[in-house]
Order: C-alpha cells, then sequence, then structure tokens
C-alpha cells in the first residue's frame, strides 16, 4: 500500500519529536518502515493519511473494545463537551463513576481516578509503602507498569523491542528497592521474601503479562503469589491496565478467582481517552490524601470528558455480557485459523492466546516467561509485519505486543485477516 503521505509526515515529524513519535511503541524502526499515520477509525478498522484502509488489531492498545467511534460513545462526548471540557473541579460524572465501579467490581471499595496507567501504579505502589510502612516493591520480568522510575526494570513490550534493558535518567536510588522475580515461577518470589522479610510492601503483576506478547499466568501461579502475599504481610496489587474489564467485566481477579487488595486501571476506563485508576481496600485507599498521609493529585483526575466517555462503554459492558462470549468467539475463529495455517505450512511459531488477546511468536517454544519470549526471531516477525500491513492488516509494530479483538470485528474480518496470513504463508515467509 502506497504511503507517501506518512512518510512525509515522519520526516517532518522527526525534526521536532524525539524519534519522530510520542510514544516508542509506535515506531516503526524495529520492522524496518516508517510509521503509518492514523487520520481516522471506525468499528474495526484505521484510515492513514493516504487513505489507506486497515483491519485494525491494536485498538488503541485495549481500550477501544467495543470499536473505534462508538456512537454511543460519541453521543456521550459531545454531549459532555457541550458544557465544558475540564474544570479541575468537582463533578457529578466522577461520582457516578466510581460509584459505578464499587458497586459492580468486587473487592473494590473505594477508587482514584488518574490520568494514565503509569499514574495509576505510581500511585498504587506509594498507597502500599504508604500503608505497610516498608519499601521493596516485587515485579516481574517482562511486565511493564509504566515509565515511573521505579519500575523501569526488565519492563518488556517497547522496552524490549529497543533494547533497552531498564532506562538512562534512572537514578540507582529510584529503583534500589525494586526486587525482579520470574513470571510463572512462585520460588523466585519466595526468595526475594526470604532474603527480606517483613520488608516488601507489595507484589505487584500483570495478571496476563501482555508487554512481552501475551504470556498467560500457569496454573495456580496468580493464586500463588495472592497466598504469599497474605502470609507475609504485603499488598497484593493486580495491573490491569490490559485485562481491565476485558477478560471479563471484573477483568483477570474475575476471570482468576483473585481478591487483590489493589489494582490498576488505564485507557479502558475512559473507552480510549486519556485515564486511569487504582482503587481497592478501602484501609488502604484511605492512606491516600486528603484523607491520609501518601499524597497523589492532578487537576485532570476525572476529567468530565474521559468519565463520560468511559461510563458509556463500562455500562454497555456490564448491562451486555454478551460482548465477552461474541469477542471471544470472534477470537477463536481467528486464532485457531492462525494455528491451522501454521500446522498447514509447518511454520516454526507458538500461538499464545486467551479470551480477546493473542499474540504470534516467532519461536518453537512455548513461550512461559521473558526469558523464553526473548528467544523470538525479531527480523522474521518483521518481515511478516511488513507483509501484512500492505495487505491492509494492522498490527503492532513489534513481536512482543498482543493482538486486541474487539467486539466489531467480524467474521468478515477474520477472513480477510486469514487469507492475508496465507498469503504470507505462501509468499513473504
Amino acid at each position: 500500500m502506497e504511503a507517501k503521505r506518512s512518510a512525509a509526515l515522519f520526516e517532518r515529524a522527526v525534526k521536532c519529536i524525539p524519534g519522530g513519535v510520542n510514544s516508542p511503541v509506535r515506531a516503526y524502526g524495529s520492522v524496518g518502515m516508517t510509521p503509518r499515520f492514523i487520520q481516522g477509525a471506525n468499528g474495526p478498522y484505521v484510515f492513514d493519511e493516504d487513505g489507506n484502509k486497515y483491519i485494525d488489531y491494536i485498538g488503541s492498545w485495549g481500550p477501544m473494545i467495543l470499536g473505534h467511534n462508538n456512537p454511543m460513545i460519541l453521543e456521550a462526548v459531545v454531549k459532555t463537551c457541550q458544557s465544558g471540557l475540564s474544570f479541575g473541579a468537582a463533578t457529578r460524572l466522577e461520582v457516578e463513576m466510581a460509584e459505578f465501579i464499587c458497586q459492580n467490581i468486587r473487592h473494590m471499595d473505594m477508587v482514584r481516578m488518574v490520568n494514565s496507567g503509569t499514574e495509576a501504579v505510581m500511585s498504587a505502589i506509594r498507597a502500599a509503602r504508604g500503608y505497610t510502612g516498608r519499601n521493596i516493591i516485587v515485579k516481574f520480568a517482562g511486565c511493564y507498569h509504566g515509565h515511573c522510575d521505579a519500575m523501569l526494570v526488565k519492563a518488556g513490550s517497547g522496552v524490549m523491542t529497543a533494547g533497552i534493558p531498564d532506562s538512562a535518567g534512572v537514578p540507582k536510588g529510584c529503583t534500589q528497592d525494586t526486587m525482579t522475580a520470574v513470571y510463572n515461577d512462585l520460588d523466585s518470589v519466595r526468595e526475594i521474601f526470604s532474603r527480606y522479610p517483613d520488608q516488601v510492601a507489595a507484589v505487584i503483576v500483570e495478571p496476563v503479562a501482555a508487554n512481552m506478547g501475551v504470556v498467560l499466568p500457569e496454573d495456580g501461579f496468580l493464586q500463588g503469589l495472592q497466598e504469599l502475599c497474605r502470609a507475609n504481610g504485603a499488598v497484593f496489587i493486580l495491573d490491569e491496565v490490559i485485562t481491565g474489564f476485558r477478560l471479563a467485566f471484573g477483568g483477570a481477579a474475575e476471570y482468576y478467582g483473585l481478591e487483590p487488595d489493589l489494582r490498576t486501571y488505564g485507557k479502558i476506563i475512559g473507552a480510549g481517552m486519556p485515564v486511569g485508576a487504582y482503587g481497592g481496600k478501602k484501609e488502604i485507599m484511605e492512606m491516600v490524601a486528603p484523607v491520609g498521609p501518601v499524597y497523589q493529585a492532578g487537576t485532570l483526575s476525572g476529567n468530565p470528558v474521559a468519565m463520560a466517555a468511559g461510563l458509556a462503554q463500562l455500562r454497555f459492558l456490564y448491562e451486555n455480557p454478551r460482548v465477552y462470549s461474541q469477542m471471544a468467539d470472534t477470537a477463536a475463529l481467528l486464532f485457531d485459523g492462525m494455528e491451522k495455517l501454521l500446522a498447514k505450512y509447518e511454520i516454526p511459531c507458538t500461538m499464545n492466546r486467551i479470551a480477546s488477546l493473542g499474540c504470534l511468536y516467532f519461536t518453537r517454544e512455548h513461550v512461559t516467561n521473558y526469558e523464553i519470549a526473548g528467544h523470538s526471531d525479531t527480523e522474521a516477525f518483521a518481515g511478516y509485519f511488513r507483509y501484512m500491513i500492505d495487505h491492509g492488516i494492522h498490527l503492532g509494530p513489534s513481536q512482543f505486543e498482543a493482538m486486541f479483538i474487539s467486539a466489531s470485528h467480524t467474521e468478515e474480518t477474520t477472513e480477510e485477516t486469514l487469507a492475508a496470513f496465507e498469503g504470507w504463508l505462501k509468499e513473504g515467509k
């Protein structure tokens, strides 16, 4: 597909934006291309500045669970905008959002709105440290929890793609209390608790690690983490920026039967608007200012336009649980089809999948952690990516990103995607 306008925009962008993009995950350097600049989107499709149409499997990195430009959400946004965009003051909509979440999500006593998943994680960690009076945080290699200093340790996704183990500009003191364990390895967590008795404030985990592709928790792993936290007085934090309201309405906590102390959400709270949230047990959340001594603030937190968009989407999902089975059926049709074609053409790839999330790994190994994910052939992925985007399929430009299925994807989009996929297997592999 011709992309002259996108190329021209990128040439302008690199002169005034670092790398020509405002987030590294949008860069196409690892796949040997310049980014496609998106002009608009509708349903399961995005359209670039050159007028090309793509079936989209990014979905703004997950929150467009009902598809792009949903009329119901758009109507809620436009109506709210007519009263003003932001006030820096309390509004009815943020109360309605908090009530809705606390009434309909188990183990969520209180919630605080913020402006991104990064801010949600940063604030949840601060609350956990304030509540426990401890400093050490345990995270897992390959799990991404935003770009706050303490979490940029083997952080997955964009960091994996760029080949950056941590990040420049982060002082050692900011990460000295961050301990990294191995995903799906409870013994590695036990070792940290043993080495630092009564010092671990919290364990934070992506319940499905969706920033090193899609890595599923093995049986008993998440339950074991929860038990270790209970036994050692540590706060159990589920980072549900990807899985929240996607695996089920109650997220991974509902899907796996967990009782987290805190959980974090990202842009899905605002139907793709810039928003996040953290919440959980009342005794922990009441450590947060102005009630308690843990300070966190934000002028745009609970922005009315984002709250209106989010409430429209979340209420629809709550009232129409069939959306989840519909997405699961569409995802099964797509991922089953991809696996059958891989077997037919004897291609050495592995498909990891759950509900409406999936990832094609360019390795024969079953991917269960960060180290194994890193064995993937990223050059082979780059060739696959180039073929697919040139044939109308919009994927994340990294081996280590998920494919997101929305309620707007159909049997028709699945057939088109599988046709392109088989075309790559025949011609482009």
